[in-house]
């Protein structure tokens, strides 16, 4: 068997808030039905958070190394909303994983995570917070605009993304319609946005391949079509694109090979993986073992590989060694 050689740069660390870890979780949150599935599939309990991080955690990393193909995965956090003065407001934030319970979980783990923080460029020490978390191991910034309350395009950001051009941090931006956590404006996940940062020099990934996410029209084709023409610094990954809202853009991506080279390996744990955009466009043995494929991991590596989707490693793009095992 070949060595496991893929990262995934998607992956989320979902964390209850306990005395020190810095998370917190809005009570509206709490009660959604997202969440309520999420411990109701990993057999979590409100009430014991600290044993409920680590079964996630734990979870996470058995299905991780019994991947056939995913070496490691990028573990993302989740930063808050930021009023004008750059302060921290709860009041507006639904979730917050905090950038050091993230960097704690891939330290502890170095041969299976990194470190994804996220970092709002609102907040008023978002450079110092990009130089703090690069010291500390970071491997990119995640950043779901809708929910932060954000607008990537806005020209008072820069700064911030040329901190990230310094450390070499990969920009890892929301793109689409957010469902998961309550967003303000949904046109700030419009990828057009994402040029600001482009232009400054930074590395950007746009998540979930620029999907919509609302199944019937993928608007944002042609933008993701010439970012990766204009900006050899533009990346985008395949995070949820087997969902049913998205996999119509998984469908487009095949009929545009050139842009396979710009397409990043991710997942969106813990979300299922889909087969069902595969049904009818492939052999039935190679269906059948995508059906059979439990792994996660493995399960999205099949699907695509099944419908001819090229993609990437972000070990291939990141500068420094961290991507390399240490086992």
């Amino acid at each position: 068997m070949p060595p496991k050689s893929l990262v995934d740069c998607h992956v989320h660390l979902a964390a209850l808030p306990d005395r020190d870890n810095g998370c917190y979780i809005s009570p509206k949150m709490l009660k959604s039905p997202l969440f309520r599935f999420l411990f109701w599939k990993h057999g979590l309990s409100v009430d014991r958070p600290r044993e409920a991080n680590e079964k996630y955690l734990d979870d996470l990393l058995i299905e991780l190394r019994a991947s056939k193909h995913v070496q490691k995965g990028v573990l993302l956090g989740m930063d808050g909303h930021y009023d004008s003065n750059g302060i921290l407001s709860l009041e507006h934030t639904d979730l917050l994983v905090s950038n050091d319970y993230v960097l704690k979980a891939a330290q502890t783990h170095p041969n299976e995570l990194l470190a994804g923080v996220s970092i709002n460029p609102q907040r008023r020490d978002a450079v110092e917070e990009v130089h703090r978390c690069a010291d500390a191991g970071a491997t990119l910034v995640k950043v779901l605009p809708n929910a932060q309350q954000f607008d990537p395009a806005d020209p008072k950001y820069k700064l911030f993304y040329r901190a990230l051009a310094e450390r070499k941090l990969p920009f890892l931006s929301h793109v689409g319609y957010e469902f998961s956590l309550i967003g303000k404006d949904q046109s700030v996940g419009e990828p057009d946005r994402l040029r600001v940062a482009l232009d400054e020099g930074t590395t950007v990934i746009a998540a979930h391949a620029c999907s919509y996410g609302l199944i019937l029209f993928e608007k944002f084709l042609p933008t993701l079509r010439d970012l990766v023409k204009r900006y050899p610094n533009f990346y985008a990954d395949i995070s949820a694109l087997t969902l049913p809202n998205r996999f119509r853009m998984l469908l487009h991506l095949r009929n545009y090979p050139e842009v396979h080279e710009r397409l990043l390996f991710g997942t969106d744990y813990p979300l299922s993986v889909f087969h069902i955009a595969a049904w009818g466009r492939v052999a039935f043995g190679t269906l059948r073992k995508m059906m059979q494929t439990k792994n996660r991991f493995d399960r999205q590596v099949e699907v695509c590989n099944g419908l001819k989707l090229g993609f990437r490693s972000l070990g291939d793009i990141l500068p420094h060694s961290t991507i390399q095992s240490n086992r």
